[in-house]
């Protein structure tokens, strides 16, 4: 049971301001504080010695497991040796050198450079402002407005939120801005026409792309930016053909193109990088999460050889660039990042990701497929979602105030396994650690199944 009558839950109702939480509801103790103590593995456990296992690993983010003392020791480390140093005019660290020496040995061989930052939304901040940069060098002024996709998800700053494509993140905030667009998510499951291969839906979503570039006139758009699998929009894998027909648009009128990697980046997919996994050829990556397994807050924006060459014109022409932030590279994060690395790759946990993960989503099909209420089972690597309808044979979705989504999550959670109720639509998503085992994932998709059951019949 959850205290909520003790001191610490009432500091935490008068004094916390959460994110993405009901915030009347929370404050009045209407809403539960769940305060976590301590995390071994892929389970967690509050205060009150509740154990859960964790299906989402925190928010995607925890992929070598929790515990490793590997990747704690290396920040003790570090911050009894150098706690801090800038990264400003040429100023680097043993750890900020080695693990951009990391990223970039692991990167796709066009890549050249990595801007270290802390979080995703401000990587992506990094990557439009280098954006605009890099057309303004190249004498294009006009060439500034960000394509990005309904559902998909980039961050929830003020460009980062506008680029993301859920309402959520623009309702009451002023957003989107006005010079970012969005075109169709590549949601297969979600199609008009139900008679459409994926194929030819992957070449419907292209041809509204380049309808949108000529309408908007392609001198004006910059850059497209996607995740290589739609995460918080409901974890979406692409369909069949999507990524090359993107690529061939995006190619023909010279846009660039940003690969969010935050969720999918340093093995995610089963591949280091969903790049690979989807022969994609990224002009920018972004990468966060899975970069420290979230022991410190560290992200990067990947420039590829081609953009860093035009940034490194524009300073000889304009003197430094006019771009930084106080904790870029910070040595405390960037020694919990060389430590992950190395550790997800000696304990060979992409590859767990790639075989489990396929165990994982083999079961969850086997399982729930062909419950009347379950919708699509899908996913990719250590990436699953279910989601629900409530007429499976006409894809009729549930009334959105019924919170089905939301029901399953909390019966699961009961039942002690903490999967994902997703944003617009009622979907559950799981994305556990790396480390998982086969006997766990018995554990994940016997409580889901058995919570569907308890809510849907």
């Amino acid at each position: 049971m959850l205290r909520n009558d003790d001191q610490l839950a009432q500091w935490d109702r008068d004094n916390f301001f959460h994110p993405s939480t009901h915030l009347g509801q929370h404050a009045r103790g209407e809403t539960p504080t769940r305060i976590i103590a301590t995390a071994s593995g892929v389970h967690i456990e509050d205060r009150d010695g509740a154990k859960f296992l964790d299906a989402f690993a925190g928010l995607y983010c925890v992929n070598a497991g929790y515990g490793r003392t590997e990747i704690a020791d290396a920040i003790a480390d570090q911050a009894h040796k150098l706690a801090y140093y800038h990264s400003y005019v040429g100023h680097g660290t043993e750890a900020s050198v080695t693990l951009a020496k990391m990223i970039m040995d692991r990167a796709p061989a066009h890549m050249s450079k990595v801007y270290f930052g802390l979080s995703g939304s401000d990587a992506n901040e990094t990557n439009i402002k280098l954006i605009w940069y890099y057309n303004n060098i190249l004498g294009r002024p006009q060439k500034k407005k960000i394509i990005s996709r309904w559902r998909g998800y980039h961050g929830s700053g003020v460009m980062t939120g506008s680029m993301t494509g859920l309402s959520v993140f623009h309702n009451k905030f002023d957003l989107p801005l006005n010079n970012i667009l969005h075109t169709d998510a590549p949601y297969y499951f979600r199609r008009e026409n139900r008679d459409q291969t994926e194929l030819e839906f992957s070449a419907q979503c292209a041809a509204r792309l380049e309808a949108l570039i000529l309408a908007e006139g392609a001198d004006t758009i910059a850059a497209f930016i996607g995740e290589p699998v739609l995460g918080t929009g409901g974890i979406v894998p692409p369909p069949q053909g999507y990524w090359a027909a993107i690529q061939e648009v995006l190619q023909r009128h010279d846009i660039l193109l940003v690969a969010d990697e935050v969720v999918t980046g340093f093995g995610r997919l089963g591949s280091m990088f969903g790049a690979d996994h989807y022969d994609m050829k990224p002009d920018f990556m972004t990468i966060a999460k899975g970069l420290t397994s979230a022991y410190a807050p560290l992200s990067g924006s990947i420039i590829s050889d081609r953009v860093w060459q035009v940034l490194a014109r524009g300073t000889d022409e304009n003197g430094p660039i006019g771009h930084g932030w106080t904790y870029s590279a910070h040595p405390i994060c960037a020694a919990a990042g060389v430590a992950n690395l190395k550790l997800i790759e000696d304990l060979n946990l992409i590859e767990n990701a790639k075989t489990v993960g396929a165990y994982l989503n083999a079961s969850m099909k086997q399982a729930l497929g062909d419950h009347a209420h379950v919708g699509e089972v899908r996913g990719e690597g250590l990436l699953c979602a279910v989601e629900l309808v409530e007429d499976k044979a006409n894809t009729a979705f549930y009334d959105p105030s019924r919170k089905i989504g939301p029901a399953i999550a909390a019966a699961m959670l009961e039942r002690g396994v903490i999967a994902r109720a997703m944003p617009q639509g009622d979907i559950l998503g799981f994305a556990p650690p790396f480390c998982l085992t086969k006997a766990e994932v018995d554990t994940v998709v016997g409580v889901t199944q058995a919570a569907v059951k308890a809510v849907l019949g």
